[in-house]
């Protein structure tokens, strides 16, 4: 009998890695032709949380996309990089002086909320097909659209011309490599991110995540079920008639104060995710993902 596993895993990634590499190394941990994907990139110079969805719960990736991050980093000022970070060509901004702290409290703030940001060139952002960082190792000038993101949070942890030690709690899609560069340059003495680790993502933490020099064995202990991917949503249980119909792909009567057109974990009587369901205009439960049936 063909051994399955589903579920979410949380690694601790290491830094001088790609996330990619990451995954590989953890597919070793599980029966062949298992899938896993990660959700959401870190940058080979950071750590921490990398969230990833085994088996089934791979078509759950969207779900923990989504969710709000925190990070921690370390900014130097009075430089700037080619890939805002120090794996980049660093170059000395020239006579600049030490930047008061109050100053970098006052610039902060205009970086909080929903704010327009411009990826780093070196990214996995798409131009024409193409990722950004393959076309910006070959020398072509990269023209990056700048994007709605939103920053909840920026909290000075300690300072120390030229080091700033923050972190930042911000929803999907926000680069902290960005966020340096345009601090660096609203304060006009350059900066680029030293250190980078993403210490959570939703409920997930850091402290819980599993290592890479990890065995197999620890790999299964840690997994957690596939309903821990959609844990932040919604949820309705069904039994009987209507879970039947509802992994059927029918739509089932569902109880008010469910909301409409919104994504809605649905649980059989035992707990077990079977689905993601939307309701419609007419208040029927409908399918919108089915996991098992």
């Amino acid at each position: 009998m063909k051994l399955e596993l589903h579920g979410i895993l949380v690694l601790d990634k290491p830094a001088g890695m790609t996330s990619r590499d990451a995954v590989n190394r953890a597919i070793g941990w599980f029966p062949r032709k298992t899938k896993i994907g990660h959700t959401g990139t870190l940058d080979p110079l950071a750590t921490g949380v990398l969230v990833l969805c085994i088996g089934n719960a791979t078509r759950l990736a969207e779900y923990v996309q989504a969710l709000d991050k925190t990070y921690r980093s370390t900014v130097i000022f009075g430089a700037r990089s080619d890939t805002d970070d120090a794996d980049g060509e660093i170059t000395p901004t020239l006579d600049v002086t030490p930047v008061a702290e109050e100053a970098i409290r006052d610039a902060l703030k205009k970086f909080i909320g929903t704010i327009e940001q411009v990826p780093p060139a070196y990214s996995a952002i798409k131009v024409a097909g193409r990722r950004a960082h393959e076309l910006a190792r070959k020398g072509t000038e990269v023209d990056l659209v700048a994007r709605p993101i939103r920053i909840d949070a920026i909290e000075i942890l300690s300072y120390s011309w030229p080091e700033l030690r923050l972190e930042i709690r911000c929803g999907k899609g926000t680069y902290i490599r960005s966020l340096a560069r345009d601090l660096g340059e609203q304060l006009g003495c350059g900066a680029y991110v030293n250190e980078l680790r993403r210490t959570s993502v939703g409920s997930f933490q850091a402290e819980q995540g599993i290592k890479l020099e990890a065995d197999h064995q620890e790999a299964w202990k840690l997994l957690l079920p596939v309903a821990a991917a959609v844990a932040h949503l919604p949820t309705v249980t069904l039994e009987g008639e209507f879970l039947t119909k509802f992994r059927h792909g029918n739509g089932v009567p569902c109880a008010d104060g469910l909301p409409e057109k919104s994504p809605i974990a649905v649980l059989d009587s035992e707990g077990v995710l079977t689905g993601i369901g939307m309701v419609d205009e007419r208040r029927l439960l409908q399918p919108d993902k089915i996991l098992m049936g």
